[in-house]
C-alpha cells in the first residue's frame, strides 16, 4: 500500500465521532419536539375545557355536549387526534 491508499486511523475515529454526535442531536432535537408537543397539547386541552366550563347549559346542548361530557368528550378528541397525526407521519 502506498501512502495515498491509507487512512489515517484518527480521521477515521473523528468521523465516528461526527456520525455519533450527529445522531444523539437529533435524537435530542425529536425528543425536545415531542416534550413541547406534549406540552402545547396540554395546554389546549385546558384552555377547551376553560372555554366549556364558562359555557352555559344551553350552549353546550346547543352543540351537543352535557356538563358530565365535558372531560370525557376532550380526552377522546385528545385521543382521535393524536391517533391522526400518528397516521400522517411519514
Amino acid at each position: 500500500m502506498t501512502m495515498l491508499n491509507t487512512v489515517p486511523p484518527n480521521a477515521t475515529i473523528a468521523s465516528a465521532i461526527q456520525r455519533r454526535a450527529r445522531f444523539l442531536l437529533k435524537r435530542m432535537g425529536r425528543l425536545l419536539n415531542h416534550w413541547l408537543s406534549a406540552v402545547i397539547a396540554e395546554r389546549a386541552r385546558q384552555a377547551d375545557i376553560f372555554v366549556l366550563r364558562h359555557l352555559n347549559d344551553r350552549e353546550l346542548k346547543d352543540i351537543g355536549l352535557t356538563r358530565s361530557d365535558l372531560g370525557e368528550g376532550l380526552a377522546e378528541a385528545a385521543r382521535c387526534r393524536i391517533r391522526m397525526q400518528r397516521s400522517k407521519r411519514p
